[in-house]
């Protein structure tokens, strides 16, 4: 069974995407799940678990809404303010259904250490004491703070989204390995081979370049906390669906039968709490 384990779905009718820029213009356009599910069927993707692509609440309700009406998507990742006092109120009113992670565009804030603040923390307690999983949107600017972070919760699931995105384009990996490396050695964090082709040369990335990025990640987290996700529709900026499977396919060499079936749906299924929503 293939879990993808991190896709997207928006409208930029409905809410405000501020990182929708000119840059990224073909995708900025309503993708729901009438686009996904042929693609899925054609990959045999069993099931998905949608990641919130901007702050805001009412997004989360309304993917929440999606995937109560859509037997895919058998999970959200979705947004709230960690900083809110009243976090822990707000998710019991999400929770219940699909809601399976929380997840914030770290890698935009303007403080590093932002995920270190006093009230960010007692946001992230929450989500654990809440029973879902935390998700690291960040680069290797903030990779530090999450792993002091994953330190200080220990009973706080983690995953770090898209390999932390390393520089693919002729910058500097140094740092971003050392920090990534680091967060692996710790039990409650996992790591999503997605996202790297756009962190690549879009027009002119190729395979040999980004497998080994996957086999590192692989290598430190090893196939128990590494999880499948295709990035879709950010992906399409570089590649197509069928592409990017391709590509974690391709690093997936060399693995038994069960570690690949791990990576592809089981670690989801059990880092998410899948089980309960399927």
């Amino acid at each position: 069974m293939i879990v993808d384990a991190h896709h997207h779905l928006w409208d930029p009718a409905l809410a405000d995407y501020s990182w929708m820029t000119d840059e990224v213009a073909p995708i900025r356009r309503r993708f729901g799940t009438d686009d996904l599910a042929p693609l899925l069927q054609a990959h045999g993707v069993e099931g998905t678990v949608v990641v919130q692509a901007c702050g805001s609440i009412d997004e989360t309700r309304w993917l929440l809404d999606i995937a109560s009406s859509t037997p895919f998507v058998r999970g959200v990742v979705g947004w709230v303010d960690l900083t809110d006092p009243d976090v822990r109120e707000v998710l019991a009113e999400l929770g219940g259904g699909c809601l399976v992670g929380i997840r914030h565009q770290v890698h935009d804030e303007a403080d590093t250490d932002w995920l270190l603040r006093p009230d960010v923390q007692r946001g992230i307690a929450a989500v654990g004491d809440a029973g879902l999983a935390y998700d690291f949107l960040v680069r290797a600017r903030e990779l530090p703070a999450a792993l002091e972070t994953a330190r200080r919760q220990p009973d706080v699931r983690f995953v770090v989204d898209h390999l932390a995105k390393p520089s693919l384009r002729g910058g500097p990996t140094e740092a971003w390995a050392r920090g990534l490396e680091a967060l692996s050695a710790l039990d409650n964090v996992s790591c999503k081979l997605s996202g790297l082709v756009t962190e690549a040369d879009w027009g002119g990335w190729r395979p040999e370049e980004l497998t080994p990025y996957f086999q590192r990640a692989l290598e430190w987290f090893g196939p128990d906390r590494s999880l499948f996700g295709s990035d879709w529709p950010v992906c399409l900026l570089a590649a197509d669906y069928g592409a990017v499977l391709d590509l974690v396919l391709a690093a997936l060499d060399g693995l038994t039968d069960d570690e690949r079936d791990a990576v592809l749906g089981g670690n989801a299924t059990r880092v998410y709490g899948l089980d309960s929503n399927g």
